[in-house]
Formats: structure tokens, sequence, C-alpha cells
């Protein structure tokens, strides 16, 4: 009867075992599917992007220009230093803001990440929404922003180059 009593109890951790590596491989394989979803380069094109325009937000020109490579350059012919003096000069003084984007697609193409879509800016500022929010907010092209990967690391994207075919800055201005 003892011997039959152990039988069971092995038999018993044997399954115990097994019920615990399926569920052990099962959480695995959930993670690494998770991963790799979050970890695609469209969605991090996206969250790179609005982590961009949150640091917009918050004034936080460090973090901006963390997201600029050294090489950018944009249609308006402003490099990485003055493209981060003029938002400085420009939305620096508004109060408080925010950047929404609306129809917005990404694609990948040899580690380059286009961004493109609608952006518009909300403010109670008058003082901001006079110049800004009305130039912003009237354009009807979507603004296109890429990016490219420089590093393994899967959230490592660098935004090279901003367009919008609708948008001129003033001769005055630059």
């Amino acid at each position: 009867m003892h011997d039959l009593a152990i039988a069971a109890k092995i038999a018993f951790m044997r399954s115990e075992f097994r019920a615990g590596l399926f569920v052990g491989i099962a959480a695995a394989v959930a993670i690494a599917l998770y991963c790799a979803w979050l970890w695609q380069g469209e969605r991090q094109v996206a969250r790179q992007t609005q982590k961009l325009f949150h640091a917009i937000e918050a004034k936080n020109w460090s973090a901006v220009g963390d997201f600029i490579a050294d090489d950018y350059r944009d249609q308006w012919n402003q490099d990485r230093a003055l493209v981060l003096e003029r938002m400085r000069m420009v939305l620096g003084f508004g109060r408080k803001f925010q950047i929404n984007a609306a129809d917005v697609d990404c694609k990948i193409d040899n580690a380059v990440g286009v961004w493109r879509g609608k952006v518009s800016i909300v403010s109670d500022d008058a003082e901001m929404g006079a110049m800004v929010k009305e130039r912003v907010n009237s354009l009807t092209t979507p603004f296109e922003l890429r990016w490219r990967h420089v590093s393994s690391k899967p959230s490592d994207w660098k935004l090279i180059r901003v367009s919008n075919s609708e948008l001129e800055i003033p001769a005055g201005f630059e």
C-alpha cells in the first residue's frame, strides 16, 4: 500500500510539472508575441511621433532635441539647430497647448519610417492661436515626418525630415 501511495504521489507531481511547463511555455509565447507586436516598426514610429508631440507640448526642448537626428533637414531648409531654435521661439511663449493628430498612417521602408497625418493645435492662448494655430489648423495636406532607425533597439528612431507641401514659412522668418 505504501508503494502505491508513493507511485500516486510521483504521478501527481509529474502531471503538476507538465501543467506548469505548459503554462510557462504558453506565457513565454504570449510575451514573445506581444513584444513582436509592440516592436513593429510602424508602431514604434507612431509612438516616437506621439512622444515628440508630448515633449513639444511640455516645452521640454532637450527631450525634443533627443528625437531629432544630427543630419536633420526639412523642406524649409532648416537644420537641427535652427528648427529647435525656431520651435523655442514660436512655441515657447504659448501657455498650454495640445498637438492632435488624425488620419495617421505609418509605413516602414529600409529602416526609414514615414509618419503621415493631419496635425492640429488646440489652445486657449489667444497669442499663440493667432499665429500658429490658424496656420497649422487650416492646412488640408497632411504632415510627413520621416524617421530613421539608428540602432538595434526597437525604439531608437531619430527624426530626419518634416514636410508639408501646403505650409509656407514667411520670408521674414527665414
